[in-house]
C-alpha cells in the first residue's frame, strides 16, 4: 500500500478530491492521510499529489502488519491481558511488575 500524508490545507483538499474521484483505489482515508492500493494508478495519484504540492505531501510504501509473524507470543499475550485488567487506570509498568509479562524497558529497546 502507499501512504500519502498531507501537510497543508491545499494538499488536504486535493487529497479529499482524489479520494472521492478514485474510491476504488483508496484503501482507507484518515483526514490528512490516505492509503492507496499499490497499483500503478495508486502510484500515479500519489505522485500527482506530490507534483502539485511538493513538500506538503509525503509518500511512503507500507506493508500490512502481521502480528503473528512479527511479534513474539509473550508481547501479544501481555497486550491482551493488559486490556483485560481490572483497573483501567493501572499503568502497564505497574501491571507487569512481578509477573512474567515483559517489562516496558525491555520492549522499548528491542526492534521487531
Amino acid at each position: 500500500m502507499l501512504l500519502v500524508v498531507t501537510y497543508s490545507q491545499a494538499a488536504r483538499a486535493t487529497l479529499r478530491n482524489v479520494c472521492q474521484s478514485h474510491e476504488a483505489t483508496v484503501v482507507r482515508r484518515f483526514g490528512r492521510a490516505a492509503l492507496f492500493k499499490a497499483t500503478e494508478l495508486g502510484a500515479f495519484l500519489a505522485l500527482r499529489l506530490r507534483a502539485k504540492h511538493g513538500g506538503d505531501v509525503q509518500l511512503s510504501r507500507t506493508e500490512p502488519f502481521n502480528e503473528f509473524a512479527e511479534v513474539e507470543a509473550d508481547i501479544r499475550e501481555a497486550a491482551t491481558a493488559y486490556e483485560a485488567r481490572d483497573s483501567p487506570s493501572t499503568p502497564y509498568a505497574k501491571f507487569a511488575a512481578g509477573t512474567d509479562y515483559p517489562n516496558p524497558e525491555r520492549m522499548r529497546g528491542r526492534e521487531l
